[in-house]
């Protein structure tokens, strides 16, 4: 069989103080197991792998957090207006997930451009079933759209997203609903599936075709959102965006999500090409449009093998980033 140096292991929540590919020691996984409350599905499930790769490889293991890639993130970008003990005592504050993807997808666009990292400024997509956006100032992330939870943010295939947090409320007091009853609501029955009847957005868009109202409202309310996000990661980089990347199952394949989120923005330097666009080339902006409009397809694996074999020492740090 082939030897193992090194094993990665991906993490969904590392909350405030696992900010970075870390070798994972007995201290490692006390702290990830206190940070099952911000990610009781995940995090569990990842310890357990964990404990049992442990026991299978002899060598080093390796932990990449999905809410690292957010660390840099601003405290006014952060932090809810909620009372300080909540963020103090409790670590509620906004971490931001889908970051092996980030720093994968924009060490492949800044490869492309022939640029950087740390001279790039992008606004990345993140579209799949579960779906991110992400703001990107000079290398680093200065907001994402998910928050305590990947349930903030998108519209998803089963999740809302962004919701009136006076929804909740009423649910509760009004239909009796219970804390469990609300989670699985706005986690598994929401988003396109409570929209339209699908979480699949490739049936969403055959419903659209056959004239489906329902999936057509989906397929707006999706784009909406994240135009609104759009607009608002703009202002955070003051204009100045060199990319726009698409990513995700979604993002990657649908070629009309494209359109139609890109719809409009000429005057924000955002126009593609209908035929690049079809082709999902890793360029597809029209040839007067200032910003870079880009489909790169994500790949984990790679990422977490990459950090993992840097951590360890395997590889030079900067080739962590560069080969793809």
């Amino acid at each position: 069989t082939t030897p193992h140096n090194v094993v990665g292991h991906r993490v969904v929540h590392g909350g405030a103080t696992l900010t970075a590919p870390t070798v994972i020691d007995s201290a490692v996984e006390a702290e990830i197991e206190r940070c099952v409350p911000l990610a009781p599905l995940h995090n569990p499930a990842n310890l357990n792998g964990i404990r049992v790769a442990k026991g299978i490889f002899p060598v080093p293991h390796v932990a990449i957090f999905d809410t690292a890639f957010h660390a840099d993130m601003p405290p006014e970008s952060y932090t809810y207006a909620l009372p300080r003990s909540l963020l103090e005592e409790h670590g509620v504050r906004r971490y931001g997930f889908h970051g092996t993807s980030y720093t994968y997808v924009l060490g492949k666009a800044a490869e492309l451009l022939g640029r950087p990292k740390e001279s790039m400024n992008a606004i990345i997509c993140h579209l799949g079933n579960g779906a991110s956006m992400a703001a990107i100032k000079k290398g680093k992330c200065v907001d994402t759209t998910m928050g305590l939870t990947p349930l903030e943010g998108l519209v998803m295939g089963t999740r809302a997203g962004d919701v009136d947090a006076g929804v909740l409320a009423f649910m509760a007091s009004h239909l009796k609903y219970t804390p469990d009853q609300i989670d699985k609501v706005l986690n598994k029955q929401s988003g396109l599936l409570g929209l339209s009847g699908t979480s699949d957005f490739r049936s969403v868009m055959e419903a659209c075709e056959a004239g489906d109202e329902h999936a057509i409202l989906a397929r707006k309310v999706f784009t909406e959102r994240i135009r609104k996000y759009v607009g608002a990661y703009m202002v955070k980089l003051g204009g100045e965006v060199d990319a726009f990347v698409f990513t995700g199952g979604i993002g990657e394949n649908s070629a009309a999500l494209r359109a139609d989120v890109c719809e409009g923005l000429a005057n924000f330097g955002v126009a593609i090409d209908a035929s690049k666009n079809d082709l999902a080339l890793p360029e597809v902006q029209a040839s007067f449009a200032r910003v870079k409009t880009m489909v790169i397809p994500t790949n984990e694996e790679l990422s977490i093998a990459l950090q993992s074999a840097q951590v360890s020492g395997l590889i030079p740090r900067t080739q962590a980033t560069s080969r793809a």
